[in-house]
């Protein structure tokens, strides 16, 4: 029997199941230059994901803020993604699009209002904070779990485009053709479980309860800014 964990509650100790260098163990990522980063709220309790992995090794703790685009009527199901930073960057499902009748312009145009969200959110859960550079570092990405994986493909492009010399990603749980999927725009992939057949993140979790902005601000505010 599966055992399920709360967002709180330690991981086990499980080799990684996917890798595109070979089997690394989770715990070997305490490099000097390196930062951890949350696609957005998940990875941010106490001891959730992102946060232990940066308060683990001392490296600087830096959100992506990645928006799902919904469909029309449906706005659960993602007809693509998109990240605020410097360049904006977006991907398009576009075999869902197309059940929608939509173009890449006419998601684009539903994402503007995510994009609004995404600065209000990045204004009230980080303030003036600086942003943390990626060029030349290891980025962890970091989530915990995926579905379809739209979001944390924009997560990975806007690390790739930041100039990170490479790029892992980490995972507790996601199924794994997205798994694979997601592989292609990482240089390793650690995840501790992909099972079949898979039906939501949240079933693999005891507990796994919707942070408020005042829960995300709080847990940053405990990491110091990143370093210069």
């Amino acid at each position: 029997m599966a055992h399920s964990l709360s967002r709180e509650e330690e991981a086990p100790a499980i080799p990684p199941c996917s890798s595109r260098s070979g089997p690394t163990p989770a715990a070997g990522w305490a490099e000097k230059d390196a930062t951890r980063a949350p696609p957005h709220r998940g990875g941010c309790p106490p001891r959730g994901p992102g946060a232990r992995a940066a308060a683990a090794t001392g490296a600087p703790l830096e959100l992506v803020l990645v928006r799902k685009i919904g469909a029309p009527g449906e706005p659960e199901l993602a007809v693509g993604a998109v990240s605020d930073g410097a360049t904006t960057h977006w991907t398009v499902n576009r075999d869902v699009a197309a059940s929608f009748g939509l173009s890449d312009a006419d998601v684009r145009a539903r994402g503007a209002r995510e994009l609004a969200e995404i600065e209000r959110r990045r204004a009230l859960w980080l303030g003036e904070r600086p942003r943390v550079g990626f060029a030349g570092k290891t980025v962890v990405v970091v989530d915990d779990g995926v579905a379809t994986g739209a979001t944390m493909r924009v997560a990975l492009q806007a690390a790739r485009a930041g100039g990170a010399k490479r790029i892992v990603l980490a995972l507790p749980v996601a199924p794994a053709d997205t798994l694979a999927e997601l592989s292609v725009h990482a240089d390793e992939t650690i995840c501790l479980a992909a099972p079949r057949p898979f039906h939501a993140v949240g079933a693999h979790y005891g507990a796994f309860p919707q942070l408020s902005d005042a829960d995300v601000a709080k847990i940053l505010a405990g990491f110091p800014p990143p370093r210069r």
